[in-house]
């Protein structure tokens, strides 16, 4: 099966990846068919995990190549990632004041992004699909630089990126479904809501392996744009929402616990 998967051209490589990642999100969503309640400090704790991963992935998995990268092409060796970094965070944020959504566990009135009349639960799904948007990014040039023979970026690298990025995705899943389902929805609805928003990680890392693939000395922009927009996300988002409800340290255990096991996943599958 892996030999398989190694024969694959970078985009169908990320596309499986991306699908992983999906479906790690929809077995988060699916736990609403066993139960209608959950534990607050068990989901801030997955929150915070959550966090961790994407900090350390965005470090050893993106931040790290692009500068060995930038280095190997004679260029000022921060540049390339600074101003990818700074292009990733910008562009997310952008899109956090531009997309209607309403963070987990807030009122309707307190939705972000241009007023609108949508419903709670697609804003619901459309917070953590900005959340998702940079992370199939990640997955995609991860890949890419693979292909591109990157001395940086390896396979094993890159799988552990999707691994840890899956890991972190099933909190997610189950963040939307089971306030949807507390609130009166029924359980497939409350999946169906909770595994869709990771839809756009699949189309996310396919755009983002294509890219760098065709258009090579992007790729250590693009590297460091995905480490700027998840960065973004995690200290937009993420970790405020893992600390509103007064467990933060199960919560700061969560994100070091992500973080450490993001980092052996990374350097130990190298």
């Amino acid at each position: 099966m892996m030999d398989f998967f190694f024969s694959l051209n970078p985009t169908a490589q990320a596309l499986i990846a991306g699908c992983f990642t999906w479906g790690v999100t929809a077995l988060g969503a699916s736990v609403v068919f066993f139960t209608r309640g959950f534990n607050q400090r068990l989901l801030d704790g997955m929150l915070g995990f959550a966090g961790g991963v994407m900090i350390a992935a965005s470090f050893w998995s993106l931040l790290i190549p692009a500068l060995d990268l930038a280095e190997e092409m004679a260029v000022i060796t921060w540049l390339p990632a600074a101003v990818g970094f700074a292009a990733g965070w910008i562009f997310l944020m952008v899109l956090d004041r531009i997309i209607p959504h309403l963070h987990i566990g807030l009122p309707l009135e307190r939705a972000e992004g241009v007023p609108s009349s949508l419903h709670r639960s697609t804003l619901l799904v459309l917070a953590i699909t900005i959340h998702n948007i940079p992370e199939g990014l990640a997955i995609g040039v991860a890949f890419g630089a693979v292909a591109a023979g990157i001395p940086a970026a390896t396979m094993a690298g890159a799988i552990a990126l999707a691994i840890g990025i899956g890991i972190q995705n099933f909190p997610e899943g189950l963040a939307i479904s089971m306030p949807l389902r507390r609130d009166g929805m029924s359980q497939y609805r409350s999946f169906y809501y909770g595994q869709l928003s990771a839809v756009v990680e699949p189309v996310a890392a396919v755009i983002g392996a294509a890219v760098v693939i065709f258009v090579r000395p992007l790729l250590p922009f693009a590297l460091a744009f995905a480490a700027g927009a998840m960065v973004f996300v995690v200290i937009e988002e993420v970790v405020p929402e893992s600390l509103q409800h007064g467990f933060e340290g199960t919560a700061t255990g969560g994100f070091l616990v992500g973080f450490l096991i993001m980092m052996i996943l990374d350097i130990g599958l190298a």
